[in-house]
């Protein structure tokens, strides 16, 4: 059997575990959780920070006992059985088709005027889907420059930026309660996605047993200090009520001569990621309809340009559907509710591993499948209430396609 070559060390895996994080989520998270919490998003940065990296634990132990593709749909299937492996992947899709919503509508909030931004959104996904279907995916070349561009406009904007009073950022700090603060962190959480992928590159790294735990923690506190460093910056900047009504807060929190800089790097990170999620969930669900926990037909690949091109047709017409129907809070609830579970799943799979498979204490599990699961139920209404919906539909509708 063909293995790759263990060429990255520790620097390596940090760097890669950094690009999948910084990305375009920094350019949207903000203003959702600031209405959700106020300045106590500063506490939901960190409430999110401590679930994601308990899930990124948990996914790096499953990743080195089932080396395979399909992430936690297939780790869930292994140790938990058919059914809950199904729910992984089904949460999976779900909450990850609502992230490219989520980014199209980033990127219209920083390049278009508001009475075309879901027109630019929707144009957007009907792009990005044409190019995945001619078989086109993000290049690493294409990562280091998105992330380049990226941490340049982030620098920009907390150097350029003049904060109205160093002390606002605390204020009231506690004021919103523990459900505004859950919040806040449930939509933060959509931030750091990516994360896992450190967790899976347990073939590609040199020492992985060392290098891999070592490298999600640095990587996360890496992660960590530059959002809270952007949070403190913009909330002193626009303060807790514009933050939480901007639509591009890192835009208008920027001096007038960098604004432009911002637009365009929101622009390249929300495109990159647009392109990127649309090709990883056209590889799941065309695993999905393979195992028959999809419709059938829908495992289909093209045969010029060897992509599952019915599943990736399903999805832009959803994303569209989604771009033209919900704001960027609800997409990103959504998409938070749906990875969250996805994860609460991957928390549950690594605790059922036996000791010889074990790479970190059982509490770390537990503690992740607890914080998936609260922050899952605090996001806002409208999209608990959707996300249990889906998920209603997709158990139901394996039962029938089983029968």
């Amino acid at each position: 059997m063909s293995t790759l070559a263990r060429r990255l060390g520790l620097t390596d895996a940090v760097v890669i575990g950094l690009g999948s994080m910084i990305g375009a989520g920094v350019f949207a998270v903000f203003a959702p959780a600031a209405r959700a919490a106020g300045t106590g998003l500063l506490i939901g940065l960190g409430l999110a920070a401590v679930v994601a990296f308990c899930n990124a634990t948990s996914s790096a132990q499953l990743a080195a006992q089932h080396p395979v593709s399909g992430g936690t749909y297939a780790y869930g299937r292994a140790q938990l059985g058919p059914w809950w492996g199904f729910a992984a992947g089904w949460c999976f899709l779900n909450g990850k088709t609502a992230s490219t919503a989520a980014m199209a509508l980033t990127f219209a909030a920083y390049v278009a005027p508001e009475p075309w931004q879901k027109p630019a959104a929707a144009l957007a996904v009907a792009a990005i889907a044409l190019v995945n279907y001619l078989g086109v995916t993000r290049t690493a070349l294409a990562t280091r420059v998105i992330v380049a561009v990226v941490l340049l406009c982030l620098a920009i904007v907390l150097i350029g930026t003049r904060a109205e009073s160093s002390s606002a950022p605390l204020d009231g700090i506690l004021d919103s309660g523990p459900y505004g603060i859950l919040q806040s962190a449930a939509l933060i959480f959509f931030a750091f996605a990516g994360y896992a992928r450190i967790a899976t590159m347990g073939e590609e790294v040199r020492d992985p047993v060392r290098t891999i735990p070592r490298a999600i923690v640095i990587a996360l506190l890496g992660a960590i200090v530059v959002y809270g460093l952007v949070a403190v910056t913009v909330l002193g900047s626009l303060g807790t009520d514009a933050l939480a009504a901007s639509a591009s807060p890192l835009h208008d929190a920027a001096p007038a001569w960098a604004q432009p800089i911002v637009q365009i790097g929101a622009a390249a990170a929300s495109l990159g990621a647009l392109l990127a999620l649309m090709a990883g969930i056209g590889r799941t669900g065309l695993s999905m309809a393979r195992e028959g926990d999809l419709p059938r037909p829908l495992a289909a690949v093209h045969e010029k340009w060897r992509v599952p091109h019915r599943v990736e047709i399903v999805l832009a017409i959803v994303s569209i559907t989604l771009v033209l129907t919900v704001d960027l809070r609800g997409a990103i609830g959504f998409s938070s509710f749906g990875v969250l579970l996805y994860y609460a799943i991957a928390n549950l799979s690594a605790w059922t591993q036996r000791s010889e498979n074990r790479r970190f204490p059982r509490w770390l599990q537990a503690l992740g499948m607890v914080g998936c699961v609260a922050l899952a139920t605090a996001v806002p209404w409208p999209s608990l209430l959707a996300g249990v919906a889906v998920l209603a539909v997709g158990l139901i509708g394996r039962m029938l396609l089983r029968r």
